[in-house]
């Protein structure tokens, strides 16, 4: 039954994006593509290149951890089966090394392949289409400097009738705005560089918008959603749900570092666009990000995350010992000053590293403590930022039942409010990983 409810969701899901594919009007407003001779690289375009691909954090998605750098295989689940990355080596076989600078744009601007086959959205193209084709080359140039790696691509294992690539050829007309960037004369100089940087290069949107019925993003930008079984939180600059009581400072850091006092550090999926990509932006980028950041429509989000940046039972609390509030004593508070307390500290504010404080950060003042519960099970890895910013996972020591209870007390210690965490929704965590 649930089979055969999927299908016919996917099949009115086509029907849908043929229907409004017909229209045509993307076609009318797109950007007309260039085409030209390649590019000889130089020292200058390579190097150029090795900047913007971690800027645009293609090795997130193109490398799997351990593996071979961009040589693909990194799995993307979604509710109709797994999409895998290519490899985007200068492979002549199952990589792009037979690429043209021409095919290689085409796919980033409107999601096709060499082959003419359509790409699947879970590549940003969406996003990508905004890239200057100087930009677009000289990503290219990095890629192709570095070793060729033969790594078939693996088999996607999509369910009908999503594993239907022509149907994508009507999903970009009804949702892909084949346009480049274009300078908003409202916005100052460094203000569009850091829009070019989060909505073309960095495809911020991609993993912080939710998206509609058509999996496409929607029209809340960057007001936060879930990805990977992880919250994308609201980036907009809303002062209850996203981040307008931010210092510049604090966003800046966390950015470049993965950390910001007060605030808490990165894990999960966004731990990783830290390693792989923000460490890597010149200051003057940072800068331009934040500036823009302060610039996009503030958005609330319904996630029910309202940060308590001091709430009694921590203020009370020392490093070393917490203030009564009649949790002692029960099987979360037992959990914690066991296994955590020596880290994190009563007071959150952490102790070998300013990673492991609590204090401020929204994982904790999540009632539903998605991101809590998902630190637990699979730790947190922060090392190629700074060597102590890591925390094992407990996922394997601990019970559902115990991982909800710790949960439930580091929520209402450190966060002021009644956690929800149960044991069926930590099993339901495990079960997404």
């Amino acid at each position: 039954m649930k089979a055969l409810l999927k299908s016919m969701i996917g099949a009115g899901l086509i029907v849908l994006v043929a229907a409004a594919g017909f229209a045509g009007w993307r076609f009318a407003t797109s950007d007309a593509e260039v085409s030209a001779a390649d590019v000889k690289p130089t020292p200058e375009l390579v190097e150029r290149g090795r900047y913007l691909t971690a800027a645009a954090d293609c090795a997130a998605c193109h490398t799997v951890p351990g593996g071979k750098p961009f040589a693909g295989g990194v799995p993307f689940e979604l509710p109709f089966g797994t999409i895998y990355s290519t490899n985007i080596t200068a492979d002549q076989k199952t990589g792009i090394g037979d690429w043209s600078d021409d095919d290689f744009v085409r796919a980033l601007h409107k999601g096709v392949a060499k082959d003419g086959s359509n790409l699947y959205p879970a590549f940003p193209y969406t996003s990508y289409t905004g890239l200057t084709r100087d930009d677009a080359v000289a990503i290219k140039a990095y890629l192709f400097s570095l070793a060729p790696e033969n790594a078939p691509a693996k088999e996607n294992t999509l369910g009908f009738p999503f594993n239907q690539r022509w149907a994508m050829k009507f999903w970009n007309v009804a949702f892909l705005d084949q346009k480049r960037f274009r300078a908003d004369p409202k916005l100052s100089e460094t203000e569009n560089r850091g829009a070019y940087l989060a909505t073309a290069l960095g495809h911020c949107g991609e993993c912080h918008t939710p998206r509609n019925i058509g999996f496409a993003l929607s029209g809340k930008d960057l007001a936060g959603t879930e990805i990977k079984g992880w919250r994308a939180y609201n980036i907009t600059p809303d002062k209850e749900t996203g981040i307008g009581a931010w210092s510049d400072e604090q966003i800046a850091s966390y950015l470049a570092s993965g950390h910001a006092e007060g605030r808490g550090a990165a894990s999960g999926p966004m731990a990783e666009v830290i390693a792989n990509s923000t460490k890597f932006l010149t200051k003057d980028d940072v800068s331009a990000l934040v500036a823009y950041l302060r610039k996009v429509e503030p958005r609330k989000s319904d996630d029910g995350v309202k940060v308590a940046a001091a709430p009694q039972s921590m203020l009370t609390s020392t490093a070393w010992a917490a203030a009564p509030s009649g949790a002692e004593g029960g099987l979360g508070s037992r959990i914690f000053q066991g296994a955590c307390a020596s880290c994190h500290q009563w007071n959150g504010k952490g102790q070998q590293t300013p990673y492991a404080g609590l204090a401020g950060t929204r994982a904790v003042n999540d009632p539903e403590g998605v991101n809590l519960v998902q630190v637990m099970l699979e730790g947190s890895d922060l090392r190629a930022v700074h060597q102590a910013a890591w925390m094992p996972k407990f996922g394997e020591a601990y019970t559902d039942a115990e991982l909800a209870a710790v949960a439930n007390y580091v929520i209402a210690h450190f966060g002021g409010k009644e956690g929800k965490v149960t044991p069926e929704k930590v099993a339901e965590r495990r079960t997404e990983k």
